[in-house]
């Protein structure tokens, strides 16, 4: 069991981060943590659109109920899809 207790060897954010993203003409909020704004950052200059447009089309292919769920989960998609 102590093995469950070991620490992480990297920071992680415990705070969320608020910002809101229009979607579809419409402003909409979300939290993440910095690390996965980073990421998302890095992925939209990679793609050449901005996180706006990142998130919109997420938001309009997502099957999750919620956007921050949906947004966790393509970043970590888009990294392992890397790693292959």
């Amino acid at each position: 069991m102590a093995h469950l207790r070991r620490r992480l060897d990297f920071p992680v954010s415990k705070r969320s981060t608020k910002r809101s993203i229009k979607i579809a003409d419409h402003k909409t909020s979300v939290s993440l943590e910095k690390e996965f704004w980073d990421c998302l950052r890095e992925i939209a200059v990679e793609r050449d659109v901005s996180v706006g447009a990142l998130v919109a089309a997420m938001d309009a292919n997502r099957q999750h109920a919620n956007l921050s769920s949906a947004i966790r989960i393509f970043v970590i998609q888009f990294y392992r899809d890397q790693l292959r």
